[in-house]
C-alpha cells in the first residue's frame, strides 16, 4: 500500500503506465511528488469519506452498550436505529465541503468522496457475506480471513494517504519513503499483536472508543487538508491524545471497580 498504491494514484492522475510511473519515480521524482500531490483534492475526499463511515458506524451503532463520552455517545447510538444514517451523515459532510472549491474541483471531491462511499459499502457488504455461520466449514472461515484482508487493505490505503503524501516535505525518493512508512507500519503490527496476545486491549474499556474517535479526527483532518495544510504533528498529536486520554480513562474505570469490588467484600466480611 505503501509503495504500489502511489504509483497507481500517479498512473491515473497523469493517465500513464505503471511503468511510466515507476520511471517518474526513479529518475524524476519532482515531477511523481508533484503528480502524487495535485491529486490531494481527491485522496483526501476518497480517504476521508472511507475513514468517516468507519467511525460513524461504530457510534452509529444501536446495539452499542459501552460508552465513554455518555452524553454524546448515547444519543449517536439511538440514532442508530435509523437505517443508513451514517451514509446520510457522510454524505452531508462531504457536500458541506465540496461548497468550499471551485466547480470543477467540487466535483472532483463529491466524486472521490462518493467512490469512498461506495467502497466502505462494497467492502463491509462483502466482509458480511463472506462471515463464518456458527459451526461453520474450514472453508467459511478462509472466506471470512479473506474478507478482512481486503477490508484491513483498504482501510490500511486510506491511513497511508497523509503518511505518504505527507513524506515528500522530507524527501522526494519513493523508495526511502516506502521503507520509512513500511518500518513504522511493521512496528505498529508487531504492538497491536503483543497487546491482543497479552490481553491489554480487552483489559481497557475505552480504549477501543479513543481509536474510533482518533480515526473519525484523522477522516476530518483529511478533508480539511484539502482546504488548508495541516501540520503532520497536529493530526499525529490529536489522534494520540485520543487514545492516552482513552487510556487514562479505562485506568480510572477499572481502579473504581477494584475499589467497589473491595467494599462490597468488606461489608460481606463485616456483615458474617
Amino acid at each position: 500500500m505503501r509503495f504500489v498504491f502511489p504509483l497507481v494514484v500517479v498512473s491515473v492522475v497523469a493517465r500513464i503506465g505503471p511503468f511510466e510511473a515507476v520511471r517518474l519515480a526513479t529518475f524524476e521524482p519532482d515531477e511523481y511528488a508533484r503528480l502524487l500531490t495535485s491529486a490531494h483534492v481527491a485522496l483526501g475526499a476518497f480517504g476521508g469519506s472511507f475513514l468517516g463511515m468507519v467511525c460513524l458506524k461504530y457510534f452509529f451503532d444501536a446495539e452499542k452498550d459501552i460508552h465513554w463520552i455518555g452524553l454524546l455517545e448515547r444519543r449517536l447510538s439511538r440514532l442508530g436505529k435509523f437505517e443508513a444514517i451514517e451514509l446520510g451523515f457522510m454524505m452531508i459532510v462531504l457536500w458541506v465541503f465540496s461548497r468550499s472549491f471551485p466547480p470543477a474541483e467540487a466535483l472532483e471531491f463529491m466524486v472521490a468522496g462518493v467512490f469512498g462511499l461506495i467502497t466502505f459499502i462494497a467492502v463491509d457488504g462483502i466482509g458480511a457475506v463472506m462471515e463464518p455461520e456458527e459451526g461453520g466449514h474450514k472453508r467459511d472461515m478462509h472466506q471470512a480471513g479473506l474478507a478482512s484482508f481486503v477490508y484491513l487493505n483498504v482501510l490500511d490505503a486510506s491511513f497511508s494517504f497523509d503518511g505518504v503524501i505527507g513524506a515528500f516535505a522530507l524527501t522526494n525518493n519513493l523508495f526511502v519513503i516506502a521503507i520509512g512508512l513500511g518500518i513504522g507500519a511493521m512496528f505498529v503490527r508487531s504492538l497491536t499483536i503483543m497487546l491482543v496476545e497479552k490481553g491489554t486491549l480487552a483489559s481497557y474499556r475505552y480504549l477501543e472508543h479513543g481509536a474510533f474517535y482518533a480515526i473519525g479526527a484523522l477522516a476530518l483532518i483529511m478533508m480539511l487538508g484539502t482546504l488548508h495544510h495541516v501540520p503532520e504533528v497536529v493530526t499525529g498529536l490529536i489522534g494520540a491524545g485520543f487514545i492516552a486520554v482513552s487510556l487514562w480513562s479505562s485506568i480510572r474505570f477499572n481502579a473504581a471497580q477494584r475499589a467497589a469490588e473491595r467494599a462490597v467484600e468488606d461489608t460481606a466480611v463485616k456483615e458474617s
